[in-house]
This record gives C-alpha cells, sequence and structure tokens, in this order.
C-alpha cells in the first residue's frame, strides 16, 4: 500500500502540548461563555464538560443550547498572542520535509487560527491545505461523517492510502475504523487504539522508512 496523503491534527498535535497554547484556548471559551452568556465562572467547567460529552464540541453545545455565533465563538478563543507560547520549529520542519506525501491539517478549530499557528512555526508552506470545522459543518471530528467530507477536500484519496495524527483518542479510533493508518501524538500514557504512538512529532523520524517505503505494519 503507498501512502499518498497525511492528516495532521493542529492543536497539541502539530505544536508541543507543552507550550500552553491549549490551555489558553481553554481558558478564552470559559471566558467567553461567562462574558457572552452572564454564567458564573464556577458553573463553567462542569457545563463544558456537559456541552462536550453531549455534543462533541463546547462551540456545538452552544450553538445548540444558546444559539451562539460561531463565527464570534472562534474568533474569540482565538484571540491570543500565539508568539508568547510558539516559536519556529526548524527541526519538526526538518522532519516533515522528509515526506513527500501530499499534507494536510484536519481540525476542530477554524482555517484563520491554524494559518496563524502554522505561520508562528514556519510550517505554512508545508501543506496543500487546511480543513477546518467550518469546512465540514455541521460534523466534526469524531463523527465519520467530517472524515469523509475531509478526504472528499483532499481530493477523495482513499482513506487506506492516508495517514492521520491526532492527540485525541475518539479522533485516532474513528479514523482507524474507516481504514486510516493512525498514529497518535501524545505522552500521557491513555490507552488508545492507534497503529502507533510517538511523543511528538520529531519521533515522526524513525517511522520515516516504513512510510516511504510503503510497508507500515
Amino acid at each position: 500500500m503507498a501512502y499518498t496523503t497525511f492528516f495532521f491534527d493542529l492543536d497539541d498535535t502539530i505544536y508541543p502540548p507543552d507550550s500552553g497554547l491549549w490551555q489558553e484556548l481553554t481558558a478564552r471559551m470559559s471566558s467567553f461563555i461567562h462574558e457572552r452568556l452572564n454564567i458564573p465562572m464556577e458553573l463553567i467547567p462542569e457545563m463544558r464538560k456537559r456541552l462536550f460529552s453531549t455534543y462533541g464540541t463546547t462551540m456545538r453545545g452552544l450553538m445548540a443550547e444558546y444559539d451562539i455565533d460561531s463565527i464570534d465563538f472562534l474568533q474569540f478563543v482565538h484571540n491570543v498572542p500565539l508568539e508568547n507560547y510558539i516559536q519556529p520549529d526548524p527541526e519538526t520542519r526538518r522532519i516533515l520535509l522528509r515526506f513527500p506525501q501530499e499534507k494536510y491539517i484536519f481540525t476542530n478549530a477554524d482555517a484563520h487560527h491554524a494559518s496563524r499557528v502554522l505561520h508562528y512555526l514556519g510550517m505554512d508552506d508545508l501543506f496543500a491545505g487546511i480543513i477546518d470545522i467550518l469546512a465540514v459543518a455541521p460534523y466534526y471530528k469524531p463523527q465519520p461523517e467530517a472524515f469523509r467530507i475531509a478526504l472528499e477536500k483532499a481530493g477523495s484519496v482513499d482513506p487506506c492510502c492516508c495517514i492521520f495524527l491526532d492527540d485525541y483518542p475518539a479522533n485516532i479510533s474513528t479514523a482507524r475504523e474507516m481504514g486510516f493508518y493512525t498514529i497518535y501524538v501524545g505522552n500521557n500514557g491513555l490507552d488508545v487504539d492507534s497503529h502507533k504512538k510517538i511523543s511528538n512529532l520529531n519521533e515522526l523520524e524513525h517511522l520515516l522508512p516504513v512510510i516511504n517505503g510503503s510497508s507500515i505494519s
């Protein structure tokens, strides 16, 4: 099997989870709920847990129950000084350049945020496209429909020819069931049903011979 296409998650995958950026973004979600909906801060953690469990993402839950505007939410949440959290990453860039496959960002964030992140990492020229939550609406990862739309937007590629990298176990599970080769990115000790596990993207170099040799097992 020749692997032709990579799909990379964005937050906590394309950059290290210890950057603090994701923690800032989640704090911005809570601030949005507090400021826009006048909900006391002490009630928000449990509320967000319920929304995520019920609807898959905080944003989808807020849209369903409070009729928020998705663009307003995404702009508010992603209005952070990225330079305080991430910097150019020449080592990861070098490693990604060793893989000739076409590469896409596939994220539950929006394309503007993804573009900014890639710019600050110095990787904005490495990806053929960004498939964001608006592009797959009304679906989102880990829903299979979102993955099918992503495959179509990448040129109707066969999932068996694709490698999917993500830090969220449910996304990995859906991708594997659909035929993707899956790589879990993280070192939190979770029991994830992925083909391979790496702590960060730098470890992807260890898989170079088998991926480019099309003999992953």
